[in-house]
């Protein structure tokens, strides 16, 4: 996948390019802004280097995957804090920061489906998730910009976990891994464009490294329950993240590189209505569940 928070480096050694490159460009009509540079295609002229900024211009180009690694970290701190085993935490104590209980879910309590992304099983599952999370947010957040990437966050963890409590509402699940797989299925489709201005066999590579991290994790996690060993994956909050991501891929791919106000507002048309079939969704389920 590549160095988290470094350069991409071409395979014939060629210059190093930046993530933050590949934002789509602006339009003919829209005025540029400071530090505008960082966000153009390769035809335009190089920006001057500057490499005693490359830090704060790392943290510009995705401060919403650093935010949300963040709020990740502060619930698990929190969490701890107050007695919550780092390890091995219980059930009562997941739910009680606010991991889905598919029958709590069902009885009102929708609001578990957001917040169980922002909470983890134990240290590992954290650190997993996170640097997942760290790798293909930096990846991801230039394509769609930062509340691009928080509403893709939001948008496909919660369709996962509409998906488990459907499938298993008996399970006490958490994590970001379903949000996280949302992202993956939203790269795999975006990462297609081939006048994204990278480098094609980098594109190529890009794309498949993206590819190759869902196939093993489902390889993973559907091989943990055909042969019942004791570590559980939710693996339909984990297809349900990564559908989802593809779907909201799918539209947004024609507009991605046609200046970043039509794109942008593609963007609040597509998170809209996906929002309003999560809605739709979560009443099919608690139609469907709340009955037996």
């Amino acid at each position: 996948m590549g160095g988290g928070g470094g350069q991409w480096q071409g395979r014939d050694g060629g210059r190093p390019f930046a993530p933050p490159e590949i934002l789509p460009p602006l339009g003919e009509n829209e005025p540029a802004r400071p530090h505008d540079y960082v966000y153009r295609t390769v035809s335009a002229p190089p920006p001057p280097a500057q490499p005693q900024r490359q830090p704060l211009l790392r943290w510009r180009a995705a401060p919403a995957t650093y935010v949300l690694v963040g709020i990740n970290l502060l619930v698990f701190a929190l969490m701890a804090g107050s007695g919550v085993s780092v390890t091995n935490p219980g059930s009562d104590d997941l739910i009680r920061w606010g991991a889905t209980d598919g029958q709590a879910v069902l009885a009102g309590q929708w609001w578990r489906l957001l917040t169980s992304t922002f909470v983890h099983i134990g240290i590992i599952h954290l650190a997993t998730n996170m640097w997942c999370l760290w790798n293909l947010g930096l990846l991801g957040e230039p394509l769609v910009g930062p509340l691009g990437l928080a509403a893709v966050y939001l948008l496909t963890g919660t369709a996962g976990n509409v998906l488990s409590v459907a499938v298993n509402p008996n399970v006490t699940g958490a994590g970001a891994s379903g949000a996280v797989f949302g992202i993956a299925g939203l790269l795999i489709v975006l990462l297609k464009n081939a006048h994204l201005p990278v480098p094609k066999t980098e594109l190529q590579r890009l794309r498949r490294s993206v590819i190759y991290f869902a196939l093993l994790n489902f390889v993973i996690g559907f091989g943990t329950w055909a042969f019942q060993t004791t570590i559980r994956i939710d693996n339909m909050a984990h297809l349900g993240g990564f559908l989802s991501g593809l779907a909201l891929g799918v539209p947004l791919a024609p507009r991605l590189m046609s200046g970043r106000a039509k794109y942008y507002r593609r963007q609040q048309l597509v998170f809209g209505a996906a929002f309003v079939l999560l809605v739709a969704a979560g009443f099919f389920v608690s139609s469907f569940r709340g009955d037996r």
